[in-house]
């Protein structure tokens, strides 16, 4: 099955700052929301896709994982530990125990699929309750980067018009991408995880096309080449995402949003880039179609 792109997880030390930082971009933000398992996150929903903030709340309550079970907040804290950054890539899910089960049917490393639920605040203020279903993937080679489907319970009450209106016209996740030091080492594991016609290897390494955005994943030298930026992992690092790529309807109100807000942000060749050194780990471009 080819998912498309659900989210990106976003590490960050302090919640309010990246929101701050992500209003004065252009984005509107979902209130703050916080997790039964000690991590509270806000969101830039797109059109079928988002963007999560997401911080440690409370480490008292943090579990570590155990075998055959995942612990979603406890990879994010030791993640936070290295640093700021894009620690995990979520695909669309609609039942998370088949997504399970397929994918241990093709010899990928997964978990016990894992059920939550929490307080969600829509624009009117009302409180409701929100709940997903997670279905988890890692590869020995990435442990600073895990995967996962989300099944969510409650759609009706997640997506809302007013969360998805931007001043800098943001409307999807065009491209999450990582870099590697050999890209075509996980071409397997993309296929297994996104579908065996989904992946193209390429000069500069793979392409990955989901049923909404892709993943690319770039040498260090193809990375520097396409975005400019020296925020890349050094020689024998772990592969990880490093940039995201946002397609907005006008990329002059990108960049005018970018300059209202205070931001650094440099536009050339049809591309406004915030530079991960602002922009807590992550690159990050916007393009329009």
């Amino acid at each position: 099955m080819n998912r498309g792109i659900d989210h990106l997880v976003l590490c960050v030390n302090d919640l309010e700052r990246a929101r701050a930082f992500y209003a004065g971009l252009g984005f509107t933000l979902t209130p703050p929301a916080q997790h039964p398992f000690g991590t509270a996150n806000s969101l830039v929903q797109m059109d079928g896709n988002f963007i999560e903030l997401l911080s440690v709340a409370d480490a008292s309550i943090i579990t570590p994982p155990a075998p055959g079970h995942f612990s979603f907040a406890h990879h994010n804290k030791a993640y936070l530990e290295a640093g700021e950054g894009c620690s995990m890539i979520v695909f669309e899910g609609h039942d998370a125990r088949s997504d399970q089960a397929e994918f241990k049917l093709k010899q990928l490393d997964t978990y016990e699929p894992f059920d939550f639920s929490r307080t969600a605040k829509l624009p009117g203020g009302e409180e409701v309750t929100v709940g997903f279903s997670l279905a988890f993937v890692t590869h020995r080679d990435m442990p600073g980067t895990a995967f996962f489907t989300c099944q969510q319970h409650a759609p009706q009450y997640f997506w809302k018009a007013e969360y998805q209106t931007h001043a800098n016209t943001a409307r999807i996740i065009r491209a999450a991408v990582m870099v590697a030091d050999d890209p075509h080492h996980y071409a397997e594991f993309y296929r297994a995880l996104l579908g065996t016609d989904a992946v193209t290897e390429t000069p500069y390494g793979l392409r990955a096309a989901t049923a909404r955005g892709e993943v690319r994943v770039m040498s260090p030298d193809a990375y520097l080449n396409a975005f400019g930026a020296s925020s890349v992992p050094g020689p024998g690092a772990d592969a990880r995402f490093c940039a995201m790529v946002i397609e907005v309807t006008d990329l002059g109100a990108a960049m005018r949003s970018t300059q209202a807000g205070g931001m650094v942000a440099e536009q050339s060749s049809g591309v406004v880039r915030i530079p991960a050194s602002h922009a807590f780990g992550v690159d990050i471009e916007f393009v329009e179609p």
